[in-house]
């Protein structure tokens, strides 16, 4: 069993034991010819461990392993497994390719995954007593998400089925031989194209099983609906014991990607048989990721009344097969509930979630409303930076694998077992970090000087720290909004600190894993007071004596990059300033961003030619007269999250007003900034080369 992670909240930013409040370097990384701080060049050589499926006995875990090719600059992911003990630990596939979701058969003699290795994307089985592999599906567009039917003998998926694009009617056909331009694109959708994925195929995402040995691939939905997702990212099915049925969640008001960013879904049992589907859930909101449990009788799913808020707290729910007496098993926890698994004897779930920073992984009973869950381990993620990014699975005797980061371990897997210790079985970065030596991250709370509200925070000193001297600071500044920073590792934040700062960053009002109310602080106040919290947090920092207050600078990325906006429109404190991929106009934004919709729906109260002057005082442009700081701004000419037009108003506007200032545009890049290594390298180093220009040893 395996978790999917879904959520009905869209962010601007594209996420036993204890947690390390302060992380000391070891010796072997301070030694060896090429020992010292970490190097752009570094970005190259980190691998991040991903998607860990623990067999069904609970004998091995194969993982996604991605690494960074510096001949190519591309990134690639193979599958690896590893035993439950450490021992073994091999790669299963090799090679520049796009390997990923591995799925144990469930009888632990098989594993599927989706590879690139055959031309397209196709699901693959591999035998795991022979190696012998096979590509089972021949489909035109890519599989989506997958799943083994409980007996072992067929693959349920979903898939795109394109329908025909809307055209200019009565074109003539070009002469034999002739070259004619590229035809025109009607547009008739509100989303059309999607940050990372670029202009949208037509048609609907639809629900496809195949035979495990291969064959056709038999479609299961219909209709002129996406089923199992919004027809964006991944789908989201589970089988029913006996396999007569899928369980699925979709949108009955049907249409295309009208709906991908209102939160109103349904779940629903269809017939693998012909295809019929009965609704289980009827209500204003979002219903999604349904499991059902080992015997059949329940169905959990995630949810929530949507009342239209910018932060909304996702409950685990629990029903019967039959969509009645659903009940909450997670309202007496003041937290956002995701990637559930049912324990292996169907007495509760398994559920992640975020608390100060930290994702724990926790067992919910179901005679429980959640405020007598059990926390199993925290320290649950590993993406390479301070950001959520949980994945695990568990096996049939409740053991578990999962994906693990602390502030001092970049990605690793590891294995645990209610009641027991987590094992950290991999170390696909060792040999990195033992020639590099790392800041030492600390944890603080201070009180914002808006309302004295507890803010937390981190801090990287710099490798070699002396409290006796006085360090540049960098305040950077998480994106989301709704979104947390924890005691993860952060690539990015260390490799600023290996330059010689001291980095802090911080979790201001409006970000998650503190609770619903301090979510909404922000609710159509967004930015605002998250101003006092972080400049509280600089001023904190300033206090303990190690840091130049004349030598403060400020980056962030998307809602980061909001807030760099809105503080150097706020006060001339800081040297520079660096906005990665903002927004700086909310009336265009809404009207170009991918999630349009969404914004209008969530963060503001209407649309904004009918609340004009609440869509001014929240964008930059308001306060930008004010700003003195010399502010480069670092775009993707292909982010259509925070679309590029965004960026090239504040670059405008503040040459204009004579500020100092910079655009920097990386080709090819969507939101992040991180497709290709040698971007991400330059996306790094076009910061620190600005803080430098401006620092007071070279001014």
């Amino acid at each position: 069993m395996t978790t999917r992670l879904s959520s009905a909240r869209i962010s601007l930013s594209f996420v036993a034991a204890a947690a390390f409040l302060c992380v000391a370097v070891p010796a072997a990384a301070q030694t060896g010819a090429e020992s010292g701080p970490l190097r752009m060049e570094d970005i190259f050589e980190v691998e991040i461990a991903g998607d860990p499926q623990i067999s069904p006995d609970g004998r091995w875990v194969v993982y996604v392993r991605q690494r960074a090719d510096i001949m190519t600059d591309s990134r690639f992911s193979n599958l690896w497994i590893v035993g439950s003990d450490g021992a073994g630990h091999r790669p299963l596939t090799t090679g520049d390719y796009s390997d990923s979701s591995p799925r144990w058969s469930p009888d632990g003699s098989r594993l599927a995954f989706v590879s690139n290795r055959s031309g397209d994307a196709q699901i693959h089985v591999r035998w795991m007593d022979s190696g012998e592999t096979s590509t089972i599906t021949n489909v035109t567009e890519p599989p989506r998400s997958f799943e083994w039917s409980p007996d072992g003998t067929q693959i349920a998926f979903g898939k795109l089925v394109p329908q025909p694009a809307p055209t200019i009617g009565g074109m003539p056909t070009p002469p034999e031989g002739a070259e004619w331009a590229e035809p025109a694109q009607v547009v008739e959708r509100l989303v059309y194209r999607f940050d990372q994925l670029g202009d949208l195929p037509h048609g609907f995402v639809h629900v496809f099983v195949v035979p495990a040995e291969g064959g056709t691939a038999r479609q299961i939905t219909s209709g002129d609906n996406h089923w199992a997702g919004n027809g964006i990212g991944g789908t989201h099915f589970s089988w029913t014991p006996d396999g007569t049925g899928l369980v699925m969640s979709r949108d009955p008001r049907g249409g295309d990607t009208e709906s991908v960013f209102v939160a109103d879904t349904e779940v629903f049992e269809v017939s693998v048989a012909d295809g019929t589907a009965r609704q289980l859930t009827d209500r204003r909101g979002p219903d999604d990721g349904p499991i059902v449990s080992p015997d059949g009788r329940h169905i959990a799913y995630f949810g929530m009344d949507d009342r239209f808020q910018g932060y909304q707290l996702t409950r685990l729910y629990v029903m019967n097969r039959d969509g009645s007496d659903a009940r909450p098993l997670s309202d007496g926890l003041d937290r956002e509930v995701y990637g559930a698994t049912w324990a292996p004897d169907g007495s509760g779930l398994y559920a992640l979630y975020d608390d100060e920073g930290m994702t724990k992984l926790a067992l919910f009973r179901l005679d429980d409303d959640g405020s007598g869950h059990r926390v199993l381990t925290d320290n649950v993620g590993g993406v390479g930076r301070a950001y959520a990014g949980a994945t695990y699975s568990v096996a049939d005797d409740g053991s578990y694998a999962m994906n693990y980061t602390t502030p001092a371990v970049l990605s690793e897997v590891a294995t645990g077992r209610p009641g027991g210790d987590v094992r950290v079985l991999t170390g696909i970065n060792d040999d990195l970090l033992a020639k590099r030596e790392i800041g030492e991250v600390e944890e603080i709370w201070y009180e914002s000087s808006h309302d004295g509200r507890p803010i937390h925070g981190w801090i990287i000193k710099p490798p070699g720290f002396d409290p006796s001297r006085r360090y540049p600071l960098i305040l950077e500044i998480h994106g989301g909004p709704f979104s947390n920073y924890g005691a993860r590792f952060d690539l990015e934040k260390q490799l600023m600190a290996a330059q010689g700062y001291v980095v802090l960053y911080t979790n201001p009002r409006g970000s998650t894993s503190y609770g619903e109310d301090f979510g909404n602080l922000i609710h159509h106040a967004y930015p605002g007071d998250d101003f006092h919290d972080l400049m509280s947090g600089v001023d904190t920092v300033i206090d303990r004596g190690y840091v130049d207050e004349e030598q403060l600078y400020v980056v962030g990325g998307s809602g980061g990059g909001v807030l760099t906006a809105w503080l150097v429109g706020r006060t001339d404190r800081f040297r520079a300033a660096v906005s990665w991929y903002p927004v700086i106009n909310w009336y265009s934004f809404v009207l170009t961003a991918d999630m349009a919709a969404y914004g209008v729906n969530y963060w503001f109260p209407g649309f904004p030619w009918d609340h004009v002057e609440h869509y001014e005082s929240r964008s930059l442009l308001s306060v930008v007269e004010n700003v003195t700081t010399p502010t480069r701004i670092v775009t993707g000419e292909e982010d259509w999250r925070t679309p590029m037009s965004e960026s090239e108003q504040y670059f405008k506007a503040l040459k204009l007003l004579g500020v100092e200032t910079s655009l920097v545009r990386f080709p090819g890049e969507p939101h992040g900034i991180r497709r290709r290594p040698s971007h991400h390298i330059g996306k790094m180093l076009s910061t620190l080369e600005w803080f430098r220009r401006y620092s007071a040893t070279t001014s």
